[in-house]
C-alpha cells in the first residue's frame, strides 16, 4: 500500500465531524523525458487533497478521507482500497467527515448548507482518539516510452499538490494546536528543496497545503514477492530437462500415468519446499535493503508458494506427455520451453508490444505463471498493468488451468500413440 501525504491535524474524539471549504487545488507535473528536469503547471487526475480522520499518523494505519481529487472529482476514500465517487465537481466545495464511534461519514456541499452524502465507512478498532485534518497528496505520474520493438518501458514522473482551504471547523475536539508534518518521506527532490517545499502555510484562518505521495493500494517504486521468485524459469527448464530424462522408454499408457504421478509429485515437493524458503527469506532480505514489498496476508503468501509448486508439477507432467507423443526427448524439451518458459520471458521482459505479451499470457501454457499474481488492478490508481509491472492478463487460477488443460490434452495424445504401438 501507499501512505505518503502531508497532514494537518487534531485530536478528535470518539463523536465529533471537521467541515472545511477547498477553494482550490493547484499543482506541477515534471515534464517527460527527455526534458524531465522541466516542471509545467497541472494537477494529476488522481491528485487528492481535503479532509481525513486516522487512526493516529503512523504509516498504514486506518483512515477515511474525503477529497476531491484533480479530475475524478469528489471521492471517499477509506482502508487504502475502498474507493467511493461523489459530484463530478471541481473546486471549491464544502466537505464534511463525521465520526460516530467506528463509523464514519462524508457529505459534499456547494454552498455549506445543502448537503449531500457521499458514502459510510466502517472502521472497526478505532481508539477514543484519533487524528483528524486537512491532507493533500499527488501520486507519481506514469510516461511510457515505446522502444524500437513496440514495448513500453514505464517511468513515474515527480509531481505535487497545493489546496487551500478555509470555514474549518471542528465538533467534538478538545482544545488544542494544529499539528503539521508529512506522513512518509518527501522534500527529497530539488524542486521541494529549493522552490515550493511541502507543508502547511496558515494566514487568517485561511490554510494553504502543500504535499506529494498518495493513499492507496499500491505503492510506488515497491516490489512484490513474485520478485522473490526471479529464478522460477530457471527451476521450470531444469525440472522440463529431468521430466523429458524420465519420459524416455514409456512403453504403455499405464507405465505413462505411473511416471506422471512420480515425476509430478516429485516436482511439487520439491518445489513446496524451495519456494516456502525463498519467498518468505527473500521478503525479508528485500525489506532489510530498504527495498518496499507489497505485503500479503500468511494466506496469499501461501497460495502463491503452493501455485509456483503446483505450476512446476504440471510442466513436469506436459513435458513427461510430449516425450510419448514426439518420441523423442531433445523435441520435448524445445516444445515444453517454447511454449511455456519462453512466453513467460518475453512477456515480461520489455521485449514485445504489451497487447502480444499479455496475449501469449492468456492462450500459452505460460499463462500459469500468474499464479505468482499478488497486485489487483484498481480504477483509483494510475500504475503500469502490465506483465513486466508484475500485472498478469489472467487470474492465477485461470492461468494455471490452461497449463492444466494443456497438459491433459497432451497426456491423453501421448496415451493414445502408445496403445497403437
Amino acid at each position: 500500500m501507499s501512505d505518503t501525504f502531508y497532514f494537518v491535524h487534531r485530536p478528535l474524539g470518539e463523536n465529533g465531524a471537521i467541515t472545511a471549504r477547498l477553494t482550490s487545488m493547484t499543482g506541477i507535473i515534471t515534464y517527460p523525458p527527455p526534458d524531465h528536469d522541466e516542471i509545467v503547471p497541472g494537477l494529476v487526475p488522481w491528485a487528492k487533497a481535503g479532509i481525513i480522520i486516522k487512526n493516529g499518523v503512523a504509516q498504514g494505519s486506518s483512515y477515511a478521507a474525503l477529497m476531491l481529487t484533480g479530475s475524478h472529482g469528489v471521492r471517499m476514500q477509506y482502508d487504502y482500497t475502498h474507493d467511493v465517487a461523489g459530484a463530478s465537481t471541481r473546486s471549491p466545495r464544502w466537505l464534511r467527515l463525521t465520526r460516530a464511534g467506528d463509523t464514519i461519514t462524508g457529505h459534499e456541499s456547494p454552498d455549506g448548507t445543502h448537503w449531500t452524502k457521499v458514502g459510510t465507512a466502517h472502521l472497526p478498532g478505532l481508539p477514543a482518539t484519533v487524528q483528524v485534518g486537512l491532507f493533500t497528496a499527488s501520486p507519481g505520474d506514469l510516461t511510457l516510452t515505446r522502444t524500437a520493438t513496440g514495448a513500453s518501458l514505464p517511468a513515474s514522473r515527480f509531481t505535487q499538490a497545493t489546496a487551500t482551504f478555509d470555514n474549518i471547523s471542528l465538533d467534538g475536539a478538545p482544545a488544542a494546536q494544529w499539528s503539521a508534518a508529512p506522513v512518509g518521506r518527501m522534500g527529497r527532490t530539488d524542486w521541494e528543496r529549493y522552490h515550493r517545499a511541502p507543508g502547511l502555510v496558515e494566514s487568517n484562518g485561511t490554510f494553504t497545503v502543500t504535499g506529494t505521495g498518495d493513499i492507496g493500494p499500491l505503492s510506488e517504486g515497491g516490489s512484490t514477492i513474485a520478485s522473490t521468485l526471479v529464478g522460477l524459469f530457471l527451476a521450470l527448464i531444469i525440472v522440463i530437462v529431468v521430466a523429458a530424462r524420465f519420459g524416455t522408454g514409456v512403453l504403455s499408457g499405464r507405465i505413462l500415468a505411473a511416471r506422471a504421478v512420480v515425476v509430478g509429485g516429485a516436482a511439487f515437493l520439491a518445489a513446496l519446499v524451495g519456494a516456502g524458503v525463498v519467498v518468505p527469506a527473500g521478503s525479508a532480505l528485500l525489506r532489510a535493503n530498504g527495498i518496499s514489498v507489497l505485503a500479503v496476508s500468511a494466506l496469499t503468501q501461501l497460495r502463491v508458494v503452493a501455485g509456483v509448486a503446483a505450476l512446476l508439477a504440471v510442466a513436469a507432467v506436459f513435458t513427461l506427455a510430449l516425450v510419448a507423443l514426439l518420441r523423442r526427448a531433445w523435441a520435448a524439451i524445445l516444445v515444453a520451453i517454447t511454449t511455456v518458459v519462453l512466453p513467460y520471458l518475453v512477456g515480461v521482459l520489455p521485449l514485445l508490444p504489451d497487447e502480444v505479451s499479455r496475449w501469449l499470457l492468456r492462450v500459452t501454457p505460460a499463462a500459469a505463471f500468474a499464479v505468482q499474481q499478488t497486485i489487483e488492478e484498481y480504477p483509483q490508481v494510475i500504475a503500469y498493468y502490465a506483465p513486466m509491472g508484475g500485472y498478469f492478463p489472467l487470474p492465477g487460477w485461470a492461468g494455471f488451468a490452461v497449463l492444466c488443460g494443456y497438459a491433459m490434452v497432451v497426456l491423453g495424445l501421448g496415451a493414445f500413440r502408445l496403445s497403437g504401438r
